[in-house]
């Protein structure tokens, strides 16, 4: 996502019919950019992070931010 994408949507936003759907989707889309922001793939940080999350430490859950975050290791069972 560029800024001006994000300028483009903002106006979207307002009308994605909750008030909690939009601010899921501004946490969501600050998210994404922010993984771009710091050269990570965003689907593969999604992906990655939504499976880990489940039994990650919580007192290391900022080691699951995209700025710290690295790809875990393919599993070869």
């Amino acid at each position: 996502m560029r800024l001006c994408g994000a300028l483009h949507n903002r106006k979207n936003f307002l009308f994605v019919g909750h008030h909690e759907a939009g601010e899921n989707l501004a946490g969501l889309y600050s998210l994404i950019a922010t993984c771009e922001a710091n050269g990570v793939n965003p689907i593969e940080y999604l992906t990655d992070v939504l499976i880990r999350v489940q039994t990650h430490p919580a007192s290391r859950i900022d080691e699951l931010l995209p700025h710290r975050w690295h790809s875990s290791p393919p599993n070869t069972s």
